[in-house]
């Protein structure tokens, strides 16, 4: 009854996106089964079967090994899965293998979770039918510098990165878009990580007279950073990316720490009844179960619009917004998400929430 309802309301909302009586979409699910990431392929399998149980649309499992040795098996059972389209994707080498034999039969994929710009520019090369619902390598630091130059821009800011190749590569990125606006931080610094303090680093910040820092560094070297900080007395506004949001180590992230990281839709008021019906169900809204939930969503309306247009679902994909409860998705030119899923959060009372609904945020 529960679900009912709860899809009921889904329905009721996207309503306006597309028409009413639709039939469903058959759809491949590629994701993982047996091994280490065989959690993640049942949040996927879990996401996507929910939403398409609605109204009629049918999933197909393909099991995903993230090896190239099994690349010309998972292409022969996509092939013959007969599925209109595709969703998952959790390794890139997956991708390489099978999107010339999508875009072949024309089967449009949506992947959950790469990231590879380079992937991106091979698929607009070779007009492969390829979506991505996570955001691109680009988008995190582009987000990063829109919040340090909209909340930032008269503040002496700081960079500082913890050595590791993501985390370098990110602060560089920011430090050279904020170079090319006539930002200049008034501190930088690659910190040893995994350390169990770091006030050496907090006293050297507050020597430089840095009050706003933006760190590349993961959740722990956050937590212990944001304690040693006000131990020492240091007013630091500390700013990261989306490791931020992860499960605290040893020591919790403070309250006040800022992330630029994705929101999680299980607490909006589109996704909560979603997520409940599920926890109803017998599972946990967690890691890539809405997302996957989404993506059918997204692929059910693209369907509609398909056929109203009779035209191939690829085209419809790039004709969006589609409703979802990770918001309305549209595709752009180069088919990646039309608006950056990413949103300035801050830690309170043990999970993020949107710097929109706090007070006094710096």
């Amino acid at each position: 009854m529960l679900r009912s309802i709860v899809l009921g309301f889904i329905v009721a909302g996207m309503a306006q996106a597309a028409p009413a009586s639709a039939a469903g979409v058959k759809v491949a699910v590629v994701a993982p089964v047996e091994g280490p990431f065989a959690l993640l392929g049942k949040q996927i399998i879990d996401g996507a079967s929910f939403q398409a149980g609605d109204r009629g649309s049918e999933v197909v499992v393909i099991p995903e090994t993230c090896e190239a040795a099994g690349a010309e098996a998972l292409t022969k059972a996509l092939l013959a899965a007969g599925a209109e389209a595709a969703i998952g994707f959790l390794c890139t080498e997956s991708l390489d293998a099978v999107l010339p034999a999508l875009a072949e039969a024309n089967v449009p994929a949506l992947t959950l979770s790469v990231r590879s710009d380079i992937l991106m520019e091979d698929v607009l090369k070779k007009n492969w039918p390829f979506f991505r619902l996570a955001p691109s390598g680009k988008a995190e630091p582009a987000a990063i510098v829109a919040a340090i130059t909209s909340r930032w821009k008269d503040k002496p800011i700081a960079l500082i990165d913890d050595g590791t190749i993501h985390s370098r590569e990110l602060v560089e990125s920011v430090r050279t878009a904020l170079a090319e606006i006539g930002m200049t931080p008034v501190f930088t610094d690659t910190y040893r990580p995994a350390q169990e303090q770091q006030i050496n680093l907090v006293r050297r910040l507050v020597k430089s007279g840095a009050t706003h820092v933006f760190t590349g560094g993961d959740r722990q070297d956050t937590a212990v950073i944001a304690r040693d900080a006000q131990e020492e007395g240091a007013e630091l506004t500390l700013l990261g990316g989306d490791t931020l949001n992860a499960a605290d180590v040893t020591l919790p992230l403070a309250d006040g720490v800022l992330a630029l990281t994705l929101p999680d839709a299980a607490q909006s008021p589109e996704g909560k009844p979603v997520a409940d019906a599920m926890r109803a169900a017998g599972f946990e809204p967690e890691g890539y179960v809405l997302p996957a939930f989404s993506a059918m969503a997204v692929l059910e309306q693209a369907k509609d619009q398909a056929e109203k247009d009779d035209k191939p679902l690829t085209d419809a994909l790039l004709k969006g917004p589609y409703q979802t409860i990770l918001g309305p998705i549209a595709f752009n030119a180069g088919h990646e998400r039309g608006d950056t899923p990413y949103r300035l959060m801050q830690w309170q009372s043990g999970r993020f929430v949107p710097v929109a609904d706090t007070v006094g945020t710096p």
